[in-house]
């Protein structure tokens, strides 16, 4: 899609009928903010920036260094459809200081840094990222609209109409989809967004969790991205397809391995398993993310690799293995409640670290892991994902390679942040400990 200037997106709101433009960014968790401005404000937030109070947003600015600006991206413009009494479009934004500069704490600008060092080379960083999700009868109450499985197409897949609706807007939007589906558990759904760039992916995802969001309200019904809803059940993950590409070649295909793995690709995915560990806090970034990476549900714990095997960390499709397009790589743990920017950014930097360094690749584990013993997985050097937000934070924070990726301002914030959310956590008396320990003790 080729580039839109700020002159092309002035011309289309007068076209369009433009009334309100909707100023979208991300702060460090990956929760979206917004501002609207009137139409008529576009041509100075394009040239100035819209100001803010940045000490307000999460993991931004200090009070004492709190003015922002927010600059709309203009290859980002898209018209809201589910807005029906005026016309209201949306843009990403950048986020400056006010000497200009781009403020190191926007979780979108570490992600344009991080892409740097490969468009030096003429590299692309592709995406593909699979995000589940539930639709509940309310915010409140976990309560499930169906008891569908996975694929089901019958009156038990209540969530159907939603996910055309859903899909619709994301087409009109801009945003391509290769198809959706019932997921395994009651009221659990699937909509694959078609790859793309990474940049434009992180927007696709922050786009897409408000679209399906929106949507499910208009039914009177409410989606979440929640890991761990439903104990019992499987839980929501966001397996991720990502591919270097450079012009039209897949730099992760080669004809001629057994495998069809290029050595990129190998060192790429040893530098995953690496450094899975340590990546973790920010592909699994809330407390609840660890009710889903448990064994039996079909969440990966285990640090290992394998081709057709889904009970290990990364996986490499072989749908179509003779095809170099489709060659890629899947990693599997991340949730579809992190940060997406920071999330592509992290494991963008586990796997070229692979690469520079040379990473050798193990053999790939094919047997069901799940079933193996302790002493089994230890003789096969395979090592468990962290099982705690805070095994994780403490994993994250000795990380070179993750405050070098992320930058200090990110870094020490995102830490600072997830030690408050497991310190309140921890604090708390849960539910089970009433129900369990209350009468006997």
């Amino acid at each position: 899609m080729p580039a839109k200037t700020e002159e092309e997106i002035l011309k289309l709101v007068k076209k369009e009928d433009v009334s309100f433009i909707k100023l979208w960014f991300s702060d460090i968790l990956g929760q979206l903010k917004s501002v609207a401005i009137p139409v008529g404000e576009l041509e100075r937030a394009f040239s100035e920036g819209m100001g803010f109070d940045g000490s307000s947003i999460k993991g931004f600015a200090r009070i004492d260094e709190s003015d922002m600006l927010a600059r709309p991206d203009p290859n980002t413009f898209a018209i809201l459809p589910w807005i029906s009494k005026q016309k209201v479009a949306r843009m990403f934004c950048d986020i400056i200081q006010p000497d200009g500069s781009l403020y190191e704490g926007d979780s979108r600008y570490i992600l344009k840094r991080n892409l740097e060092r490969l468009k030096k080379e003429g590299y692309t960083f592709y995406l593909g990222p699979e995000l589940e999700y539930f639709y509940f009868k309310d915010e409140k109450h976990p309560e499930t609209l169906d008891e569908g499985g996975y694929f089901d197409f019958t009156t038990l897949d209540a969530g159907s109409e939603l996910r055309r609706d859903t899909i619709s807007i994301l087409e009109t939007m801009g945003i391509g989809v290769e198809y959706s589906h019932h997921e395994v558990a009651p009221s659990q759904h699937e909509i694959d967004l078609k790859y793309a760039d990474a940049l434009t992916m992180a927007d696709n995802v922050m786009t897409y969790r408000i679209v399906v969001k929106e949507v499910a309200s208009k039914y009177g019904f409410y989606a979440t991205f929640m890991p761990k809803p439903i104990f019992g059940v499987n839980g929501n993950g966001m397996h991720t397809h990502q591919s270097l590409f450079k012009d039209s070649r897949n730099l992760f295909f080669d004809p001629n391995d057994k495998y069809r793995l290029s050595k990129v690709a190998k060192s790429y995915i040893a530098g995953l398993l690496k450094h899975a560990r340590e990546i973790t806090a920010v592909t699994n970034q809330w407390v609840n993310s660890y009710k889903r990476l448990v064994p039996g549900h079909e969440a990966p714990v285990y640090v290992s690799w394998a081709r057709r095997n889904r009970s290990t960390l990364v996986r490499v499709p072989m749908y179509k293995p003779e095809k170099e397009q489709a060659t890629r790589v899947e990693f599997r743990s991340p949730d579809p409640a992190c940060n997406p920017y920071l999330a592509f950014s992290v494991m963008l930097a586990a796997g070229l670290e692979g690469v520079e360094k040379e990473y050798e690749l193990p053999e790939p584990v094919e047997q069901n892991i799940y079933l193996m013993s302790e002493e089994e997985r230890r003789k096969l050097g395979i090592v468990s994902l962290p099982g705690s937000l805070i095994e994780a934070i403490q994993l994250t924070e000795k990380s070179k390679l993750m405050r070098k990726t992320l930058g200090d301002h990110v870094f020490n914030s995102f830490i600072a942040s997830k030690k408050v959310e497991w310190d309140d956590y921890r604090k708390c008396v849960h539910p089970y400990e009433i129900e369990r320990f209350l009468p006997i003790l």
